[in-house]
């Protein structure tokens, strides 16, 4: 069936990956075939298709399809994860809207309706990959909280607990409001605001006297519990060892000293909040002081707020700055710059706030993790980021794994008594009580005496597991699968994650697996607008990428995102990209159908001329496949796609079929024939993992093919010899063949005219690639001359000058005007380049590029004037 006359995208990608789909070409088991392995970063399973998934799915299916041809057993794991923040923040929305309170219902009803979100929304995302062409295992498809990864995360909670590297400890942490839980400092995002300094005068004891302090949250002197100064500070020793009153409330607090007060900064002394700061809870801790928590977990005041109970802290804050101007208290107001951390999930302004949470060790833990990415087990592209890398694992923190959710997998840690430490740990109920009886001698204790955690775990810390937990390899270590497919090859994944995630997966993989969880990752860049903004919803600067996938293909969609997104560097997303890739995807398909739709006669013998550019051609795609695995070996797919785009679009398309077409309604031979369509099916596989709808729509309609003949199961093709020296021979004939074009359209001279070609062969140039010339430039007779040919227009090619006589075809004395004009006009460029040139001050201080473009100048108009100079000599007889 030949080729339809328009390309339709949506038609025919619909077709394929139903195709693909049917015959299960995605799926991997196990079998004696070597390994190549992706998980997938898992998306929110709440979440929609974004421009940066359609960045990193594309690159993930580009690498996998790839390695199909390659012959290696593909295994792409999908999935999603539960997104504990996210999940329980739209259920809670969804609830509020039906009139329904959190607060109201029990831990399983909200999970009722958490899953029944979930079933109802979760995994669109992943039905939206399959628009992109994304080839995953859908077989394998995981969730974070499917049975068999729940209990592989509460397995390892309860084996880091029993090593000693998990406790419960009462830390300051970072709260959000919002979402009433904890966060880690990785899920802070701190942005610079304008805000104000207030200067708040504190009476002092028993006195007249009183001090002034600055701050940007008045609303917290409510838990102020001391007053501190430097005890090398002059200024203040008349108050060593006295008491301050607190504004409003009106309470006694200490003033201590410590050299922790920068004496340069602000007023010299400071107000010591120990609840609601990390540095004020230190010196707390050192001074003996009080602790006072003013907020609830919403973030309103409490009881210690005094008539502010119940109010929010921003509506507090404009009211106490009003009433302690009105006291008197409030000496002046300065505007502020300060950076204020806000959470990353739902933008609420984050709060120091003390709170008993569970943490994981993690100083041990980090140091394999360490090195196997500074002895390169671990390979990070670029590797501009092993720096980064290097820092965060040095200075790492104990990780804040517990979070006041429902949704999530529930802290295993069982309470039987009133005391903080009345708790075992475990990993069922029914063990649990077991080890309370043993921990308390209490042979009397039932499982209604224990009281599971109500917290849930940070979702950080299945995610950790991923690369393991897909292949059960928590629960059955030595599993089949788990042992094949593990150790994983690439992670594709953005860079912000890369202490998130990236670091936890490898700290994982030591600790369980003994061995990393991949070998390379491949960190791509953020997708920007053309302003370099972040593409938003919230900037309204993301277009959809289904809509984009409608209007312009999948493939010319993920040719567009891959054009222009080097390794660790950001996309600058132009839709014009997507533009060009759709132009790209109907160039293959325009080239195939021209191919395809040639009459072939068997009894034709092959021209010279077809037989040299199939020869070339050869070359020159072995050329590129040496380019290829060198960009690929170095993840520069943007680097793979631009060489296998040039080769297709350039030299298959711009130069192979034009030197190998028959002529207008003639046949083609059929050697010539056979060759370009085998051409044209090696082009297919090495475009497929870019384009790969349109390439198994050409592949299959160059014949019939089985299901065991499609494409994408293909083999890649074979590296063979170069012929760098024939590569080089059709570049000059290129050249050659350009120059004709150029005086055809510079002097009117019709392609169907033939012309003659004369050639002074200073360089002795091999001469295989004449047949080329001749089709090309519609050349009647080529003839090798010993002199300059008279009366006859001329360019250079290297040092060879190449004559065709004019014949009446142009006025000689006008056309010798016009040379001589434009002969004048270059010389004088000329000289104007080589002045700036010759100026040292120029050249000393212009920058490299500036240089090598002037001198790249001066060489063009050199050549230039030599062809100008060789067209008047032949115009002028000599």
């Amino acid at each position: 069936m030949a080729l339809a006359a328009k390309y339709d995208a949506k038609s025919v990608e619909e077709k394929w990956y139903n195709y693909w789909m049917e015959n299960n070409y995605f799926h991997s088991e196990v079998d004696e075939r070597e390994a190549y392995t992706i998980v997938i970063p898992p998306p929110n399973v709440t979440g929609v298709l974004h421009m940066g998934h359609m960045l990193n799915n594309t690159i993930q299916d580009v690498l996998i399809r790839k390695a199909r041809l390659h012959g290696y057993n593909a295994c792409w794991v999908p999935g999603t994860d539960h997104a504990s923040i996210a999940t329980e923040a739209k259920v809670v929305a969804k609830l509020k809207e039906e009139g329904i309170d959190k607060n109201s219902l029990t831990r399983e009803e909200f999970l009722e309706h958490a899953w029944e979100w979930t079933h109802k929304h979760g995994g669109i995302i992943l039905e939206q990959l399959k628009k992109l062409g994304a080839s995953c295992d859908w077989e394998r498809t995981a969730f974070t909280m499917d049975d068999n990864l729940s209990a592989s995360v509460i397995k390892v909670f309860v084996d880091l607990y029993n090593k000693g590297l998990i406790y419960r400890g009462y830390r300051m942490v970072n709260w959000d409001p919002e979402a009433k839980t904890t966060l880690s400092d990785e899920e802070v995002i701190y942005e610079e605001k304008q805000g104000n300094l207030y200067y708040l005068n504190y009476k002092i004891e028993g006195s007249d006297e009183s001090l002034t302090i600055a701050t940007t949250r008045p609303e917290t002197i409510m838990g102020d519990t001391a007053i501190c100064i430097n005890p090398n500070d002059e200024r203040f020793i008349n108050l060593k060892g006295k008491k301050a009153i607190v504004p409003i409330c009106n309470r006694a607090i200490p003033i201590i000293e410590d050299e922790y007060v920068d004496m340069e900064f602000g007023t010299g002394c400071l107000k010591v909040t120990p609840a609601h700061d990390q540095n004020d809870k230190e010196l707390g801790d050192k001074h003996s002081l009080d602790v006072i928590d003013i907020f609830n977990d919403d973030a309103t005041l409490n009881s210690f707020g005094l008539h502010y109970e119940g109010k929010d802290r921003f509506v507090v804050r404009k009211e106490i700055v009003k009433e302690l101007e009105s006291i008197g208290a409030l000496e002046k107001t300065e505007t502020h710059l300060n950076k204020v951390g806000t959470s990353e999930r739902t933008k609420a302004v984050i709060e120091p706030k003390l709170s008993d949470q569970w943490f994981l060790k993690m100083e041990g833990l980090a140091k394999p993790a360490l090195d196997a990415v500074l002895d390169k087990d671990v390979h990070l592209v670029p590797e501009k980021f092993i720096n980064t890398y290097r820092h965060w694992m040095e200075n790492v923190r104990d990780w804040n794994i517990s979070r006041q959710l429902w949704w999530g997998h529930q802290i295993p840690a069982y309470f039987y008594g009133n005391g903080k430490e009345d708790f075992v740990v475990a990993e069922s109920k029914e063990e649990a009580l077991l080890l309370a009886k043993e921990k308390t001698g209490n042979s009397a204790l039932t499982i209604t005496d224990l009281t599971q955690d109500p917290d849930a775990l940070d979702t950080w810390f299945s995610s950790w597991l991923w690369p393991m937990s897909v292949f059960n390899g928590i629960l059955e270590p030595d599993n089949k699968e788990i042992n094949y497919y593990y150790p994983t090859n690439d992670l594709v994944t953005a860079p912000e994650i890369l202490f998130f995630w990236v670091a936890r997966m490898i700290i994982a993989g030591y600790e369980y697996r003994k061995e990393k969880p991949f070998t390379n990752v491949y960190l791509t860049g953020i997708v920007r607008d053309k302003q370099r903004r972040k593409m938003s919803k919230s900037l309204g600067n993301s277009p959809d990428p289904l809509d984009l996938i409608d209007q312009y293909g999948a493939d010319g969609i993920r040719v567009g995102m891959l054009l222009s997104s080097p390794a660790g560097n950001d996309l600058m997303f132009d839709e014009d990209l997507c533009k060009q890739g759709s132009a790209f995807v109907n160039k293959i398909f325009n080239a195939s159908r021209l191919v395809l739709g040639w009459e072939v006669d068997a009894d034709i013998s092959q021209p010279k001329a077809s037989e040299v550019a199939v020869q070339w051609y050869r070359s020159k795609f072995q050329n590129a496949l040496l380019e290829l695995e060198n960009n690929y070996k170095k993840y520069r797919i943007s680097d793979a796609l631009m060489t296998t785009y040039k080769l297709i679009w350039d030299d298959f398309c711009g130069w192979l079929l034009e030197m190998v077409k028959p002529a207008y309604q003639c046949p083609i031979d059929a050697k010539t024939y056979n060759e370009v369509v085998t051409i044209l099916e090696d082009n297919l596989k090495i475009v497929h993992p870019f384009t790969p709808f349109i390439s198994e729509e050409i592949w299959q309609h160059i014949k019939e093919r089985t299901s065991e003949e499609a494409l994408i199961i293909s083999s890649w093709p074979e590296i063979s010899e170069v012929d760098t020296g024939l590569i080089k021979e059709f570049e000059i004939a290129a050249d050659v063949v350009s120059g004709i074009r150029t005086i055809r359209k510079e002097k009117n001279i019709a392609f169907k005219e033939t012309i003659t070609l004369s050639i002074l062969n200073h360089d002795k140039i091999a001469n295989i690639f004449d047949p080329v010339i001749v089709k090309m430039g519609n050349i009647d007779t080529l003839s090798y001359v010993e002199e300059k040919v008279e009366g006859a227009l001329s360019f250079r090619v290297k040092s060879n000058e190449y004559f065709i006589p004019i014949s009446g075809a142009i006025n000689v004395e006008e056309e010798i005007k016009k040379l001589t004009e434009e002969l004048i006009y270059t010389e004088g460029f000329l000289k104007s380049v080589q002045k700036k040139l010759q100026n040292e001050r120029f050249v000393n201080n212009a920058p490299e590029q500036v240089i090598t473009n002037e001198r790249k100048k001066e060489a063009d108009a050199e050549a230039k004037i030599a062809t100008l100079k060789s067209s008047l000599s032949g115009l002028q007889g000599g």
